[in-house]
């Protein structure tokens, strides 16, 4: 079993009311497979410019990670810059830089090209068509998007979704895309189109799953103090694709605990900025918190079943 990661390598600079990083590392890429580094063994393509600090990519390996599809070619890192109200929902961006970002195409290494399990992170629809036009015979492909593709490609979009078994997708991208206010439609409609799962993420209150076996819902982790939300959807879909990559299955027990999987790490991300709480992280704390989301949903009936009568 191997996992895929294709997506953006990037430096933020990020300032939300509990303080600033300036060029830190990130990137849709960046996050989602150091999220699924926990879990399994995940190959990356992406590309950066030359002033990409070694730091990072030593980062990287040393998690683990396989980088041989990172280019370095000339010119500048793809940049972002946002900043974030009290309210960490919502993103406010400054700045986009695509630079070296912009002519990415990638042409998948022989390895890369038989990944089991690839993740398609946020990007153009285009590109991540060429992608899948180089995957030999992959087991199961996952893809993310957001508004602006949803707007600016929807019929490119469309046909990543159709070559997709799971969709990422946040909860104002499923009812603009759907174009509906109710996300279970909107669940219900993406599924429809021959998706294994759909997994709407919804920030602070969790995240909806709609797969061939019915509804799931996970509450996100009750967390004292968020610095910063940056990567957290990422981080979720690396989480999630790590997990059922380890657990070579898909059924609907082992999608229920990617969701989870996804929320422990996500909610690790959160607590501060960049990579840097991921770094200090390890599978025993991953499994802490994996227990504790157990216990956040577990109840049982103090007596017997009330019910009411209408007389």
């Amino acid at each position: 079993m191997s996992l895929l990661i294709v997506g953006s390598i990037a430096l933020d600079t990020v300032r939300t009311p509990f303080g600033v990083v300036e060029d830190a590392l990130g990137g849709a890429a960046v996050y989602a497979s150091c999220a699924a580094s926990f879990f399994t063994d995940v190959s990356v393509a992406g590309v950066a410019g030359r002033d990409f600090p070694s730091r990072h990519t030593d980062f990287l390996s040393s998690r683990g990670i396989d980088i041989s599809g990172l280019e370095i070619t000339e010119g500048q890192t793809f940049r972002w810059s946002g900043r974030y109200d009290f309210d960490l929902n919502q993103a406010h961006t400054l700045d986009t830089q695509l630079n070296v970002f912009a002519d990415f195409r990638p042409d998948l290494g022989p390895a890369q090209r038989r990944a089991s399990h690839v993740f398609l992170a946020n990007m153009d629809p285009d590109i991540q068509l060429h992608i899948l036009d180089q995957l030999e015979q992959p087991e199961l492909v996952a893809c993310d998007t957001m508004n602006f593709w949803i707007d600016g490609k929807p019929e490119a979009l469309k046909r990543v979704i159709s070559r997709s078994d799971i969709l990422f997708i946040n909860d104002a991208e499923a009812r603009q895309l759907c174009n509906t206010s109710s996300l279970i439609k909107a669940a219900r409609e993406l599924h429809d189109t021959g998706l294994r799962a759909v997994v709407i993420k919804k920030g602070e209150h969790g995240s909806l799953m709609l797969c061939d076996e019915g509804f799931f819902a996970a509450p996100s982790y009750p967390l004292e103090e968020v610095r910063d939300p940056t990567g957290a959807g990422d981080s979720f879909a690396g989480g999630f694709m790590g997990y059922l990559v380890s657990e070579g299955d898909c059924g609907v027990d082992s999608l229920r605990c990617a969701v989870i999987c996804g929320s422990v790490v996500a909610s690790y991300n959160v607590e501060d900025f960049s990579l840097e709480r991921m770094k200090q992280l390890d599978r025993n704390d991953i499994a802490a918190r994996f227990n504790e989301f157990r216990h956040l949903s577990t109840f049982e009936s103090p007596g017997a079943l009330l019910s009411v009568s209408l007389e």
